[in-house]
């Protein structure tokens, strides 16, 4: 293991020094991402699952994310190594019944999450309607071999980016429209106001491909016969096709907030201090003299675009001509933005 670096920092409005140790550990984290569909009961009966999962999770030492809901679970999680993984899959498939588990894993120097949580929501991703579930395997997929072949050869479709606008902002498909959509649940309305043909050629994509297994249905239900979506999302896609025609990087909802061309966690973007949107615009603080890094949309603000934090945007509104202490760095912001200069 290197030897640390210690940053020194005055925190608070007492000035107390305090030192930040920086290590930089040979680690290997193991990440995992998948989703399945299954009926798992009424929202009344998934705390007793959520009990099991979280029970599951300390006993591998795993970390991540789960969304559960009554159609089904969603996640992001992360272990030390391939055994614990392997093994958290295998029971997953043997407690909820499951013949096929179609997981995308990666490797990460950084670890993507500090904590093991699980969600109850009524949908694994919101698109506002819990009754909309996939009772079929197969559903319009195409594989990243067939996605590939129709981008580069077929030019009458319309392709269509179901995630959010910052999502957009930082990768997509060359060529793929941008519906400026905050939320998810505003992705079907955007596409019904665009006027499409009914048996027009539309393909859509997102992150993993579970909120394009909901989206298609909406759009089927709305009377649209041809539309297709990237079985396994934007990341199954460049495990197979990197710099092709996915251009930049891939937003993650975890503290490694984007994945390059070749799945590792960005070096480029932070989450923005004031907004949690990703950014890479440095800065140097006018109240408190800190670093920062800070999105495109906040940078275009008089005081978010001047400041590091939401503490010294709100104090130097307050008062512009005093000058304020160092912040201490959130520890998302130093995973995220720190650890590649350790």
């Amino acid at each position: 293991m290197e030897s640390p670096r210690a940053t020194t920092w005055r925190y608070g409005n007492f000035g107390l020094p305090f030192v930040l140790l920086l290590v930089k550990q040979n680690c290997m984290h193991i990440i995992t991402t998948f989703y399945f569909f299954k009926a798992m009961g009424s929202l009344a009966d998934l705390p007793a699952v959520r009990k099991e999962l979280e029970q599951k999770g300390r006993e591998l030492g795993l970390h991540g994310l789960f969304i559960l809901a009554p159609e089904g679970l969603n996640t992001t999680c992360s272990g030390g190594s391939e055994t614990m993984i392997s093994s958290f899959k295998s029971w997953i498939k043997e407690r909820f019944n499951l013949s096929h588990l179609d997981a995308k894993d990666s490797l990460s120097e950084r670890a993507p999450f500090g904590e093991f949580k699980v969600k109850i929501r009524p949908e694994i991703c919101t698109l506002g309607s819990p009754g909309l579930v996939p009772t079929q395997k197969e559903n319009g997929h195409l594989s990243a071999e067939e996605w590939e072949r129709v981008l580069r050869e077929e030019k009458n479709v319309v392709l269509i980016d179901t995630r959010n606008d910052y999502e957009y902002d930082i990768g997509t498909f060359q060529g793929a429209i941008n519906p400026k959509i905050e939320q998810f649940s505003d992705f079907p309305d955007f596409v019904e106001e665009q006027g499409y043909e009914q048996d027009q050629k539309i393909l859509i994509f997102c992150t993993g491909g579970v909120r394009c297994e909901k989206a298609i249905l909406d759009l089927q239900q709305r009377g649209y016969t041809n539309v297709l979506q990237l079985q396994g999302g934007i990341l199954n896609y460049l495990q197979k096709f990197p710099r092709s025609k996915f251009l930049g990087e891939c937003f993650v909802f975890d503290q490694r907030v984007a994945l390059d061309q070749d799945l590792q966690p960005t070096r480029q973007y932070c989450l923005c201090p004031h907004c949690g949107q990703p950014g890479k615009i440095k800065l140097n603080c006018i109240r408190c003299d800190g670093d920062a890094v800070i999105c495109a949309r906040c940078a275009s603000r008089s005081v978010c675009g001047e400041t590091c934090s939401k503490n010294c945007a709100h104090h130097y509104a307050l008062s512009p001509k005093k000058k304020g202490r160092r912040q201490w760095p959130s520890w998302r912001r130093l995973k995220a933005c720190e650890v590649e200069q350790v």
